[in-house]
Protein backbone atom coordinates (compact mmCIF):
# COMPACT_ATOMS: atom_id res chain seq x y z
CA UNK A 1 0.00 0.00 0.00
CA UNK A 2 1.12 3.53 -0.74
CA UNK A 3 -0.55 6.65 0.58
CA UNK A 4 -0.07 10.14 -0.85
CA UNK A 5 -1.02 13.16 1.20
CA UNK A 6 -1.06 16.86 0.49
CA UNK A 7 -1.71 16.49 -3.24
CA UNK A 8 -3.60 19.79 -3.19
CA UNK A 9 -0.32 21.53 -2.30
CA UNK A 10 1.98 19.58 -4.67
CA UNK A 11 4.25 21.85 -6.70
CA UNK A 12 6.62 20.61 -9.39
CA UNK A 13 9.98 22.19 -10.21
CA UNK A 14 8.71 23.26 -13.63
CA UNK A 15 5.37 23.72 -15.38
CA UNK A 16 3.75 20.38 -16.23
CA UNK A 17 6.15 18.56 -13.93
CA UNK A 18 4.50 15.47 -12.48
CA UNK A 19 4.28 13.19 -9.52
CA UNK A 20 3.78 9.58 -10.61
CA UNK A 21 0.90 8.26 -8.54
CA UNK A 22 1.01 4.78 -10.08
CA UNK A 23 0.23 2.62 -13.08
CA UNK A 24 -2.37 0.00 -13.87
CA UNK A 25 -1.94 -2.39 -16.81
CA UNK A 26 0.07 0.08 -18.92
CA UNK A 27 -1.98 3.11 -17.90
CA UNK A 28 -0.31 5.85 -15.88
CA UNK A 29 -1.85 8.06 -13.22
CA UNK A 30 0.12 11.28 -12.78
CA UNK A 31 -0.47 14.48 -10.86
CA UNK A 32 0.71 17.52 -12.80
CA UNK A 33 1.34 21.00 -11.45
CA UNK A 34 1.45 23.96 -13.79
CA UNK A 35 1.03 27.68 -14.09
CA UNK A 36 1.76 27.74 -17.84
CA UNK A 37 -0.07 26.42 -20.92
CA UNK A 38 0.94 23.08 -22.38
CA UNK A 39 1.51 22.72 -26.14
CA UNK A 40 -1.01 21.91 -28.84
CA UNK A 41 -0.93 18.15 -29.33
CA UNK A 42 -2.94 15.27 -30.73
CA UNK A 43 -3.64 12.38 -28.43
CA UNK A 44 -2.20 9.05 -29.50
CA UNK A 45 -4.50 7.33 -27.00
CA UNK A 46 -7.42 8.23 -24.74
CA UNK A 47 -6.79 10.54 -21.79
CA UNK A 48 -8.73 11.45 -18.66
CA UNK A 49 -7.93 14.95 -17.37
CA UNK A 50 -9.26 15.87 -13.90
CA UNK A 51 -8.72 19.30 -12.36
CA UNK A 52 -8.01 18.83 -8.64
CA UNK A 53 -7.28 22.48 -7.86
CA UNK A 54 -7.34 25.68 -9.85
CA UNK A 55 -8.99 26.50 -13.14
CA UNK A 56 -8.00 25.36 -16.64
CA UNK A 57 -9.27 26.51 -20.02
CA UNK A 58 -9.19 23.47 -22.32
CA UNK A 59 -8.84 24.52 -25.97
CA UNK A 60 -9.56 21.99 -28.68
CA UNK A 61 -9.92 21.93 -32.45
CA UNK A 62 -12.42 20.01 -34.50
CA UNK A 63 -12.68 20.40 -38.26
CA UNK A 64 -10.45 23.51 -38.05
CA UNK A 65 -12.68 25.31 -35.53
CA UNK A 66 -11.28 26.09 -32.08
CA UNK A 67 -13.44 25.85 -28.95
CA UNK A 68 -12.72 26.47 -25.26
CA UNK A 69 -14.27 24.88 -22.17
CA UNK A 70 -13.45 26.16 -18.67
CA UNK A 71 -12.72 23.41 -16.14
CA UNK A 72 -12.79 24.17 -12.40
CA UNK A 73 -11.67 22.00 -9.49
CA UNK A 74 -13.74 18.82 -9.60
CA UNK A 75 -14.32 18.98 -13.37
CA UNK A 76 -12.99 16.42 -15.85
CA UNK A 77 -12.38 16.07 -19.57
CA UNK A 78 -12.11 12.87 -21.60
CA UNK A 79 -10.03 13.20 -24.77
CA UNK A 80 -10.17 10.42 -27.34
CA UNK A 81 -7.40 9.23 -29.63
CA UNK A 82 -6.82 11.91 -32.28
CA UNK A 83 -8.26 14.83 -30.30
CA UNK A 84 -6.17 17.99 -30.78
CA UNK A 85 -6.05 20.13 -27.65
CA UNK A 86 -4.06 22.32 -25.27
CA UNK A 87 -4.65 23.15 -21.61
CA UNK A 88 -4.26 26.74 -20.37
CA UNK A 89 -4.30 27.10 -16.58
CA UNK A 90 -5.61 30.30 -15.05
CA UNK A 91 -2.94 30.77 -12.38
CA UNK A 92 -1.76 27.55 -10.68
CA UNK A 93 -3.52 24.26 -11.28
CA UNK A 94 -3.11 20.64 -10.22
CA UNK A 95 -4.37 18.12 -12.72
CA UNK A 96 -4.68 14.35 -12.44
CA UNK A 97 -4.02 12.75 -15.84
CA UNK A 98 -4.77 9.11 -16.62
CA UNK A 99 -3.38 7.89 -19.95
CA UNK A 100 -1.52 5.12 -21.68
CA UNK A 101 2.11 4.89 -20.55
CA UNK A 102 4.39 6.87 -22.88
CA UNK A 103 1.49 8.79 -24.42
CA UNK A 104 2.11 12.27 -25.82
Amino acid sequence: MRFLRGLNTFRAERPWGALDVGSVDGTTVRLHWTDQPYIWHVNDGPEVFIVLSGTVDMHWRKDGAESVERLNAGDACYAETGDEHVAHPIGEARILVVERQGSV
